[in-house]
């Protein structure tokens, strides 16, 4: 087992996230599911069934890293 921590960086892929989450979250809206708990399944899993076809939520959500993804959400949480 190594003894040292692991630096972790995460490259953009010119993504608009908040574009994106906020497409995904309506369009989950829409079809009458509870967005956060959709968005949270897709990303525990990288499972895509979690997010609705609609609108083109699922190929959207595809495009974002979840990396990217879960770092975004992290610091902006931390940041509020």
């Amino acid at each position: 087992m190594d003894d040292f921590t692991r630096k972790f960086n995460v490259v953009s892929a010119g993504v608009d996230t908040r574009e994106v989450l906020s497409t995904v979250y309506e369009a989950l809206r829409m079809k009458g599911y509870n967005p956060v708990n959709q968005i949270v399944g897709y990303i525990l899993s990288e499972d895509p069934t979690y997010i609705t076809n609609y609108n083109g939520a699922r190929s959207l959500m595809c495009r974002l890293d979840r990396d990217e993804l879960l770092q975004e959400l992290l610091t902006a949480y931390l940041n509020k």
